[in-house]
C-alpha cells in the first residue's frame, strides 16, 4: 500500500475543482453572506465530526481499530466514516475559498490523509478478503446492478444490514447478496477515494489483485504462454487436442472471466471512465493478448502431407472465434486495448485463407490422384471413400464455408459449373450458403471427372461400368444422408440417380447384348432342326462367358444389385423360356439333348439371382467347362428372383 504524503499542498487540492461534484458545489447560487455563515456552521460541525471518527478508525494507531476492518466490524459505523470524509472535503473546499492559511485547513488536510488511509487499507482487504465474492460468475451475475452510486446509500440509509441485504435483492441468492454489498462497498470506497483526489492510490491495490485474479483465471483453464519455437515442433495430433481444449477454455474465458472483470472494473469505477479503462486494460491486456496467441500461430502452422485435413480444426477455431466476436467487440472496446481486438481480427484473416487454401490443396490432391489400383470386380474406390467423407464433413461447416467463400467464389470453369449445378434456394432467407453450395458441387464434379479416368483403366467396357455404377451409387447415397442434400438440393439428386440409371443401362449393354441377340428374332420364320441345335449352342456359349464374366463383379447396393438382375432377367428369361418351349419339342430324338440344351428357363432365373456378389459359383478355362459346370444339379441350389 503507498503510504500517503504528510501534507497536502493547495495547489494539488485545488485541482479537485474540476471534478463535476466540486463545480456543482462550488456553482450553487447563494448570497455571499447566508454562504458564509451556513457554511462555516457546517464546516465547524464536519470537522468536529470527521475527527472523531477518522481517528478512531487511524491505521497507524494503537487501538484495536488498528488490526480490524471497518467494513466487516460496522456498516453502519462505515457509513457514518464515508458520510464525513464526504463533508470533511467540502468543508475544505470552503476554507480553501476563506482562508488558505487557516490552522483548521491543516487540520483538515491531516484528517483527509487519515481517512484515504484507512479507506485505502479497506479497499485492498475487501478485494483480497473477498475473491469468492467477487469470482467472474459473481461479477457477471451483477451485470444488472444499477451503474447509480450508492454513495447516497450510505449517506442517508442508516437501517440495519438485513434491510441493505433486501435492498440489494430479495429475488436473489444470498452469495449473489453479499457479492452485490461487496461490490457496492468497492465503488463507494473508489468513488470517495477518486473525489478526493486519491484515485491513484486507491487503483494501485486493484490492479494488483485483479490481474493476478485474470492471469490465475487463465491458467486454470489451461492458457498458458507458447513460445512460437516449441509451437512449430509439436505434431498436429498434440495441436487438435491443444486446440479441442482451447475452444472450451476462450469461451469460458471470454464470457465469463474477461466479461466479469469488465462489469466488475465497469461497476466500481463508474466514477470515473478514464480510470475504469485504464484499470481494466492494465489487468486484461496482456492476458488478452495470451489467450489469442494460440489460435494465430495455428493460422500460421507449417504444413506438411495431408495438410488438407487440418481444415476442420481450422474451421472449429474460426467458427468459435467468430462466435465470441460480439462479446470481445464489447469488452475490449477501449482504444487502450485495440491490440487485442486487432490480434483476434488479423487471426479470423488468417484462418480465412489458411482454410480456403486448404480446400485449394483438397482440389489439387484429386486432380492428381495417379493410384492406378483398382477393385478388380468394380467395387468402390478408396479415393471415393476418402473424398465424399471429406466433402461431407465439409458440410457441417456450411456457416463457416460460406462467410469464407463468398470472399474467394470460384473463377475457373464457371460455364461448366453453371450447366452443371444450380444452387438450391434455402427455406432459411436469412441463411446464404449459395457459395458453400457451389464451391462444394464443384468439388464433388471434379471428383466425378476423375472417376470418369480411372474407368477408363478398366480393360473390359462393362467392368468400367459396373465401377461407375458402384462408385457414383456411393456418392449419391452419402449426398442423400447428408448435410449435403440440403445444400446441393434435390435437383442434383435427380440428376445423378438419372447417370446411375444411365450406367447400369450402358452396362447391361456392354455385358448382355451377346447373350440378348443370340437368340432368333420373334418375326423370324421357324427354324429347322438343325437351325435350333445351332441357336441353342449359341445361346448356351454366350450366357456361360457373359455369366463367367460378370459373376466375378460386385454392386456392392443391395437395392441396386437387386433391380439390375431383375432388369437383365426381364429381357432374357421371358425370351428363352417362349424358345425353348417352341423348339425344345422338336429335338427331343437327339440322343445329346441333355448336353445340348444344358439351361430350363427356371434354372437360368438361379443363375442370374447369383450375380454380383463377386463370388463366382462356377470355374473353368473354357466354354466346355462352363458348360460341364452349367449343367451340374448342385449349381441350381439357389433361387433368389421369380418371374
Amino acid at each position: 500500500m503507498a503510504k500517503m504524503a504528510k501534507t497536502v499542498t493547495f495547489s494539488s487540492f485545488s485541482s479537485l475543482s474540476n471534478l463535476s461534484s466540486l463545480h456543482s458545489f462550488n456553482s450553487l447560487p447563494a448570497s455571499p453572506l447566508s454562504t458564509q455563515t451556513f457554511s462555516k456552521s457546517m464546516m465547524e460541525e464536519a470537522l468536529e465530526s470527521a475527527e472523531s471518527i477518522i481517528r478512531k478508525w487511524d491505521p497507524n494507531s494503537q487501538s484495536y481499530t488498528k488490526i480490524i476492518s471497518l467494513f466487516r466490524h460496522s456498516r453502519k459505523e462505515a457509513k457514518k466514516f464515508i458520510r464525513c470524509v464526504r463533508d470533511l472535503r467540502k468543508a475544505m473546499h470552503f476554507l480553501v475559498s476563506q482562508d488558505s492559511k487557516s490552522d483548521k485547513l491543516v487540520l483538515a488536510q491531516s484528517l483527509m490523509q487519515i481517512g484515504m488511509s484507512t479507506l485505502e487499507k479497506e479497499f485492498f482487504q475487501i478485494l483480497s478478503s473477498n475473491r469468492d465474492h467477487l469470482d467472474p460468475d459473481s461479477a457477471s451475475g451483477q451485470s444488472t446492478i444499477s451503474s447509480n452510486s450508492e454513495f447516497e446509500v450510505y449517506m442517508e440509509n442508516d437501517d440495519d444490514e438485513d434491510d441493505e441485504l433486501k435492498k440489494a435483492s430479495e429475488s436473489i441468492s444470498q452469495v449473489e447478496k453479499a457479492s452485490a454489498l461487496v461490490m457496492s462497498d468497492l465503488k463507494v470506497i473508489a468513488e470517495t477515494m477518486i473525489s478526493c483526489g486519491y484515485g491513484k492510490e486507491c487503483i494501485k491495490s486493484y490492479k494488483l489483485i485483479r490481474k493476478s485474479i485474470v492471469d490465475e483465471g487463465l491458467h486454470l483453464l489451461g492458457i498458458e504462454k507458447v513460445k512460437t519455437s516449441q509451437f512449430h515442433k509439436m505434431d498436429w495430433g498434440v495441436l487438435e487436442v491443444m486446440i479441442k481444449n482451447w475452444i472450451k477454455a476462450a469461451k469460458i474465458g471470454v464470457t465469463t472471466l474477461f466479461k466479469g472483470e469488465k462489469l466488475l472494473c465497469d461497476h466500481v469505477f463508474s466514477a470515473s471512465l478514464t480510470i475504469g479503462q485504464s484499470c481494466f486494460n492494465q489487468i486484461a491486456k496482456e492476458a488478452g493478448l495470451n489467450l489469442f496467441t494460440l489460435p494465430e500461430l495455428v493460422a500460421h502452422k507449417e504444413k506438411k502431407q495431408h495438410h488438407h485435413e487440418r481444415i476442420f480444426k481450422l474451421m472449429d477455431l474460426y467458427a468459435a472465434i467468430s462466435d465470441l466476436w460480439p462479446d470481445i467487440e464489447m469488452i475490449f472496446s477501449f482504444d487502450s486495448l485495440a491490440s487485442v481486438k486487432t490480434l483476434v481480427l488479423s487471426t479470423l484473416k488468417k484462418l480465412k485463407d489458411s482454410i480456403h487454401k486448404c480446400l485449394k490443396e483438397f482440389e489439387t490432391m484429386i486432380h492428381k490422384d495417379s493410384s492406378k489400383e483398382l477393385s478388380p470386380e468394380g467395387g468402390v474406390h478408396k479415393l471415393t471413400r476418402t473424398t465424399m467423407s471429406f466433402i461431407s464433413s465439409l458440410s457441417e461447416y456450411s456457416r463457416v464455408l460460406s462467410e469464407i467463400l463468398t470472399e474467394h467464389p470460384l473463377k475457373r470453369n464457371s460455364r461448366l459449373l453453371e450447366s452443371y449445378f444450380t444452387a438450391p434456394i434455402l427455406e432459411d432467407e436469412h441463411v446464404n450458403n449459395q457459395a458453400c453450395s457451389v464451391h462444394i458441387a464443384w468439388l464433388i464434379l471434379v471428383f466425378l471427372c476423375k472417376l470418369d479416368t480411372k474407368a477408363e483403366s478398366y480393360n473390359d467396357v462393362s467392368l468400367s461400368y459396373i465401377f461407375l455404377v458402384n462408385n457414383m451409387q456411393f456418392v449419391v447415397d452419402t449426398v442423400r444422408s447428408s448435410q449435403l442434400k440440403n445444400l446441393i438440393g434435390d435437383d442434383w439428386l435427380t440428376k445423378h440417380e438419372a447417370k446411375l440409371k444411365s450406367y447400369a443401362e450402358k452396362y447391361e449393354k456392354a455385358a448382355w447384348t451377346n447373350v440378348f441377340v443370340s437368340l432368333p428374332a420373334k418375326t423370324s420364320a421357324k427354324l429347322l432342326p438343325e437351325e435350333a441345335t445351332t441357336c441353342f449352342k449359341r445361346f448356351h456359349a454366350a450366357f456361360a462367358g457373359a455369366y463367367l464374366k460378370q459373376s466375378s463383379c460386385v454392386i456392392v447396393d443391395a437395392k441396386l444389385r437387386d433391380e439390375l438382375k431383375v432388369s437383365i432377367a426381364r429381357k432374357l428369361v421371358p425370351e428363352y423360356r417362349e424358345f425353348y418351349e417352341k423348339y425344345l419339342p422338336m429335338l427331343r430324338q437327339d440322343r445329346n439333348i441333355e448336353m445340348l440344351v444344358s439351361f430350363k428357363p427356371d434354372n437360368l432365373e438361379n443363375y442370374l439371382s447369383d450375380l454380383f456378389h463377386g463370388t463366382p459359383m462356377l470355374g473353368g478355362s473354357s466354354h466346355s467347362a462352363a458348360s460341364a459346370s452349367l449343367s451340374s444339379p448342385s449349381c441350381f441350389s439357389i433361387r433368389c428372383v421369380k418371374h
